[in-house]
């Protein structure tokens, strides 16, 4: 029977920036948003002030300062590079891992035994946290949906140490029938408010629930729910992710734009980057919408919102189509006299480069796109994403998101490496 095991590093973007930095070890963390906008990561003492996840920045500024809260803009290269070293470590103790989020994997752990599987879990983390500095929890079930729920125990209860195996069909028995139904993964609000409605108020009540009135209340997906739950897996690892269907790319300015011409700039940056993931996943896009809207929350300035669709002659993932496409979406969307604060370009229904069709006339030379492209990634990848870049893109511009207290990128950049000193004892007495 395959065994699961969720893994997960604890506050990720907070321990990221606690590795480097030893001084925070028990100082309140919080790392923000795009454009320093919100909370999305807190360490436990910033819990503990009342700090919730997605609070904005300026109405917990004064909370931070009295508190000595260490506040910090996302990193996303170091993140990254941290979660790219913990899956390597993953691979190492299982033979197939799905990285299903940055700070997340499933591990397939079939192969321990079961009286090994927690001893298995406290060493993982050890290991880990030896050799990054993450902290992690590591939670044991039959199904996927079990591993979660037991990662879940393991992280609201210290006395386990971290691990949780819910294999056990008492020990699973218990820990269900203590968790709200509303903590099950895959139980949105909504259809935590219909299990509510007749009783459901657990996950325990959830796996012993009728399968068909399961499959009534929320479809496929949630019978499939009430199935895990009860140790009937549903859901096999990926561990070949599947063919992305869409690809968005959205930003906060860093301040307002009121023309044309940092509109222009903006759209083509955003396609620049949207070009670098098609690239990144084999796929192409055959249209791309654009959208551009004024602060929500800004009731002085006159309010605007607009879209548009722009059809490209055919599929591409060529950085020079994507922003003339984004170029001509924005001037058709774009009205003088009101302060835009964000924008941002989504693709849906890619397809594969390889499957692609193909025009039959007018089609134009891919093979001279394909070298450039390859070209411009190859020397970003050296060089840092933005080493080479469209001059559409623009220079220093002043519309870019706010990263004003990102820490620096430790793990991929050679002038950003931390350093270390040592200062010399001098005593006065010992020298005489």
């Amino acid at each position: 029977m395959t065994t699961f095991a969720l893994i997960d590093g604890n506050s990720f973007y907070c321990s990221c920036e606690r590795v480097f930095d030893p001084k925070l070890a028990r100082r309140p963390v919080i790392v923000l948003s795009n454009n320093d906008g919100c909370a999305v990561a807190r360490t436990a003492e910033a819990k503990a002030l009342g700090i919730r996840m997605g609070d904005p920045f300026f109405k917990i500024r004064d909370l931070c300062r009295d508190n000595d809260v260490a506040v910090f803009s996302s990193n996303y290269t170091l993140y990254g590079d941290m979660s790219a070293r913990l899956n390597a470590i993953y691979r190492q103790w299982s033979p197939e891992v799905e990285i299903y989020s940055i700070d997340e994997s499933f591990l397939d752990v079939s192969h321990v035994a079961p009286a090994q599987r927690t001893s298995f879990g406290a060493d993982l983390r050890a290991t880990v946290q030896r050799w990054t500095g993450i902290p992690t929890c590591v939670g044991i079930g039959q199904t996927k949906t079990l591993a979660k729920l037991a990662n879940h125990v393991a992280k609201k209860n210290p006395g386990l140490g971290g691990v949780c195996d819910l294999t056990n069909d008492h020990d699973r028995a218990a820990w269900l029938d203590r968790i709200e139904v509303g903590e099950v993964w895959g139980i949105g609000a909504a259809s935590e408010r219909k299990l509510l409605s007749i009783g459901v108020e657990s996950a325990g009540d959830l796996s012993k629930l009728d399968r068909r009135l399961a499959r009534q209340l929320m479809g496929v997906v949630g019978e499939g729910t009430a199935f895990e739950l009860q140790g009937i897996s549903c859901l096999a690892l990926e561990t070949i992710a599947p063919q992305r269907k869409g690809c968005a790319v959205t930003r906060s300015f860093g301040q307002p734009v009121t023309d044309l011409a940092g509109m222009l700039e903006a759209v083509s940056s955003y396609a620049t980057r949207a070009g670098e993931k098609l690239r990144r996943h084999g796929l192409e896009t055959t249209h791309l919408l654009v959208f551009m809207h004024t602060s929500r929350f800004n009731e002085r300035d006159p309010a605007h919102s607009a879209q548009t669709v722009v059809h490209l002659p055919e599929s591409s993932a060529d950085t020079m189509d994507l922003i003339a496409a984004a170029q001509i979406a924005a001037r058709r969307i774009f009205k003088p006299g009101f302060r835009y604060a964000k924008a941002g370009i989504v693709m849906n229904d890619l397809v594969s480069a390889k499957a692609a069709p193909r025009p039959l006339f007018g089609a134009r030379d891919r093979e001279k796109s394909a070298r450039l492209m390859t070209a411009l990634d190859a020397v970003n990848s050296r060089f840092g994403r933005g080493a080479l870049a469209p001059a559409a893109n623009g220079l220093k511009a002043k519309w870019q998101a706010r990263f004003e207290r990102q820490s620096p990128r430790y793990t991929t950049r050679f002038e950003e490496l931390p350093t270390a000193r040592t200062e010399r004892f001098n005593n006065s007495k010992e020298q005489s």
